[in-house]
């Protein structure tokens, strides 16, 4: 069966379409006696709207997948298809502009803009991309953020968990068809990160948003509709 005929999954519950399919993806560095496995053959789909949790230890390489799935790095070898596309058949010019409009990145420390304020981090986005921001979309989102009262902030007026709500406004505002968090709880308390994984599993929810999530904590984990686990580059296996 081709890629495109599998393109559709079907359930019991109904058709649930593919997003993401990860084909036999490898990432090596280096040569010789300096060589790196740092991702080794690994194939997995998410489907549209799912909540998936990767995890592993420090140097599993689970990040390194986040990375590729993303197109913020290429493989060795293997393919990575969103909504269909091969993002890999693309230059570098094409897959920038498809990683700002179709993915949506949440790092551990935030990456925001110092200069602008909450709003003005949030839309970056869209600006970029000569696009106009939708009012009524950006208040609903403060709202759901709880950042209505906080948007003519900068960033160092901010706790480290308000940081990081931006940072997932900033990449829910594009309506991207995958977001993609790196540890987005690993520089946060424990009240400030349960906060976040709420936000992101109501994102999941509501707006139907497909998430995958990188995290060394099994306890957050467990929010997640499905759990893949990897060790040395390989995936070892799925809850």
């Amino acid at each position: 069966m081709s890629l495109r005929a599998t393109y559709n999954v079907i359930t019991k519950g109904g058709v649930n379409m593919e997003i993401l399919r990860v084909e036999n993806l490898s990432k090596i560095y280096g040569k010789g006696e300096n060589k790196v496995v740092a991702l080794d053959n690994v194939s997995f789909t998410v489907r549209k709207g799912e909540f998936v949790a990767i995890v592993g230890a420090s140097g599993s390489g689970k990040s390194t997948l986040l990375h590729l799935i993303g197109g913020v790095d290429r493989p060795t070898s293997g393919k990575v298809f969103i909504n269909g596309q091969n993002i890999y058949e693309m230059d570098d010019d094409k897959l920038a502009i498809f990683r700002r409009r179709q993915i949506g990145l949440i790092y551990q420390f935030y990456n925001l803009i110092p200069i602008l304020n909450v709003e003005e981090n949030i839309t970056l986005p869209l600006e970029l991309d000569n696009r106009k921001v939708d009012q009524n979309n950006l208040a609903q989102l403060l709202k759901l953020l709880g950042l209505e009262l906080r948007k003519h902030h900068l960033p160092n007026e901010l706790s480290g968990g308000q940081q990081q709500r931006v940072s997932i406004g900033r990449a829910l505002i594009t309506n991207p068809s995958v977001i993609l968090a790196d540890e987005p709880t690993g520089n946060l308390d424990s009240k400030a990160s349960d906060e976040i994984v709420y936000l992101l599993k109501k994102s999941n929810k509501e707006y139907k948003q497909t998430v995958i999530m990188i995290t060394h904590n099994m306890e957050i984990a467990k929010m997640a509709d499905r759990i893949i686990k990897i060790e040395d580059g390989k995936i070892v296996k799925e809850d």
